[in-house]
């Protein structure tokens, strides 16, 4: 090999190791923006919800956290503690409530911080205390077996680890992932993402840990989270059924019937 093709390999894996680092180094930097797309609303702002609802703002390490609730027309069986996704804020979630509110389950629904009303750092840490203080808020009113523990895509995580630190009547995710490591080691296989990271929520660690029935909602064409992220989950959880939707997307589980039919016999109790 002659000494101009040495010089121009030597160029391209030159080149090519600084691109790697250089979107290693973004990656790191810019991974609070990719995992979440929140929309900040003033405090002055009215929720568009058809049903009637209830804002409470509690102080949490000075900064502000929102919590909607929603009362069933009738005496309530029970409430569900919901834990949204990563998009907006509680209003952009506005399809749940009359899945529990026709089942006469109250439904609180939490903003983390950054998202809708609720203010302050957003950290790994704070969106599990902010979850727990929820939790900790509803069992001033309600015994923990009549309390529902629900987490939605990015909220699995949350909901999980409330779970597995709290008692509950049931958790119920929809489109969970294994852990968020694992999610990014999809999207970014070349990167060693366990290092560069920096939010965990180790679902699979957390549901080792949870007392009481898990059911989990997944759909096989899952375009965000694949859907072998809840067979993993099954496969290491002993009290869990996994509701498999076939063709079932990221965010049209409740369009489903059996959704429908399984959410509803998972209320009736």
């Amino acid at each position: 090999m002659n000494t101009g093709v040495k010089r121009r390999i030597r160029k391209v894996v030159v080149a090519v190791t600084a691109i790697y680092i250089i979107g290693g180094v973004v990656l790191y930097f810019v991974q609070d923006t990719i995992l979440f797309h929140p929309k900040p609303l003033p405090k002055e702002y009215k929720f568009s919800f058809q049903q009637p609802f209830e804002e409470i703002n509690i102080s949490f390490e000075k900064n502000n956290l929102n919590i909607v609730k929603f009362q069933p027309d009738s005496s309530r069986k029970g409430i569900v503690l919901f834990y949204h996704g990563n998009m907006k804020n509680v209003e952009h979630y506005k399809k749940y409530p009359p899945i529990f509110l026709r089942n006469h389950y109250e439904l609180w629904m939490i903003d983390y911080p950054g998202f809708g009303k609720t203010t302050g750092k957003r950290t790994e840490k704070i969106m599990e205390e902010q979850g727990l203080a929820m939790y900790d808020m509803a069992t001033k009113v309600i015994k923990p077996d009549s309390i529902t523990i629900y987490g939605k895509s990015m909220g699995t995580g949350v909901a999980s680890y409330v779970a597995s630190n709290r008692n509950c009547k049931q958790l119920i995710l929809e489109t969970p992932y294994y852990s968020i490591p694992s999610l990014a080691k999809h999207y970014f296989p070349i990167y060693p993402v366990t290092l560069l990271i920096q939010y965990s929520f180790p679902v699979h660690d957390y549901l080792k840990k949870v007392r009481a029935p898990i059911t989990i909602f997944h759909g096989t064409k899952d375009e965000v989270v694949p859907y072998k992220h809840s067979k993993w989950l099954k496969e290491e959880t002993k009290n869990l059924e996994l509701i498999t939707l076939e063709k079932g997307r990221h965010n049209n589980l409740s369009d489903f019937n059996l959704f429908q039919k399984k959410m509803d016999s998972l209320l009736i109790k």
